[in-house]
């Protein structure tokens, strides 16, 4: 029997004066203050998303112009807000050979460490410390006694953020407004493909329609080469008319005469009878101011003469 285990992520405490010899796989990530604002407020509304609604202009006052991400979670009748540079953590982390796609959450000091009573030793320099329900980084030295900080024993909260990645390139607000624009011109779009599929619908009936009437064929394919079947025998139907109206238009002598109209495939043969001298000259004139190409030949003393339609 072959067991499955769950392979355990390490958590990580975070500074911005941390050093880490390696970090592998995936990890949980508790931020220290020095990479977030925290307040503790009392506000008049009742739904975290109303809270979350106001945390820019609750943090304007002590926040330098940058790009922020805001989070916020209620404790008792009261809200923590925090807000922190998505982009300047991102590469502190990678700084310290902490990838992204390592990270599987990102937690903050303050809703990890809060349960926790008296100071909190991170490192030679530093200890976090709760006055007012904030936690804080205060020098070690203004402590006589501190305990060492135990991630191994300590189990996360539900409170956590999801950095991201490009939020120094495009603000919520930018990325809203943009979102709202490319639905806009996805519902334009709609609206013009199920117009346009209408439109396309209607010409179907009345193409139908349309053959139904005059007994076309099914397709427009089939349609397009009966077309050009029937332009073509047009087109030599209105050729031949020319060329027999100006065969019986020719003027020839007493003693000539076109004793041969014939229509063999598309050749329109002639011939006439007569002296040779004079009856060529004579047709081949007339012939050429028509613009009329032709074969000619003379046998036994008639004159066969022979157009291309």
């Amino acid at each position: 029997m072959i067991g499955k285990f769950k392979k355990q992520v390490k958590t990580l405490f975070v500074d911005k004066n941390s050093t880490f010899v390696s970090v592998e796989g995936h990890v949980n990530i508790i931020l220290s203050p020095s990479f977030y604002w925290v307040k503790k407020v009392s506000l008049p509304v009742k739904y975290l998303r109303d809270v979350k609604a106001l945390l820019p202009s609750l943090f304007e006052d002590i926040l330098p112009p940058k790009n922020y991400s805001y989070s916020a979670y209620k404790y008792e009748d009261e809200y923590f807000i925090f807000a922190y540079e998505d982009k300047m953590i991102l590469d502190s982390l990678a700084e310290k050979g902490i990838s992204a796609s390592q990270i599987k959450a990102v937690h903050f000091a303050q809703s990890e460490f809060f349960e926790i009573d008296g100071p909190i030793e991170i490192d030679t320099e530093q200890t976090l410390f709760k006055k007012d329900d904030i936690l804080m980084l205060l020098p070690s030295s203004w402590f006589d006694e501190s305990q060492d900080i135990n991630l191994n024993e300590l189990k996360l909260s539900k409170q956590s953020i999801t950095l991201k990645q490009f939020s120094h390139i495009v603000d919520d607000k930018t990325l809203f407004k943009i979102s709202a624009l490319v639905l806009i011109f996805i519902l334009v779009i709609a609206a013009e493909y199920f117009i346009t599929q209408e439109k396309v619908q209607d010409i179907s009936k009345k193409q139908e329609a349309l053959f139904s009437k005059y007994k076309l064929q099914s397709t427009m394919f089939q349609n397009k080469a009966m077309f050009k079947e029937l332009n073509s025998k047009y087109k030599k139907q209105m050729l031949l008319r020319r060329y027999m109206a100006t065969v019986l238009k020719l003027s020839l002598e007493s003693k000539q005469k076109l004793v041969l109209v014939e229509l063999k495939g598309n050749k329109l043969k002639l011939a006439f009878s007569g002296e040779k001298e004079g009856l060529e000259r004579l047709i081949f004139k007339q012939l050429k101011v028509q613009s009329i190409h032709y074969s000619a030949k003379y046998k036994k003393n008639t004159l066969y003469v022979e157009l291309s339609l």
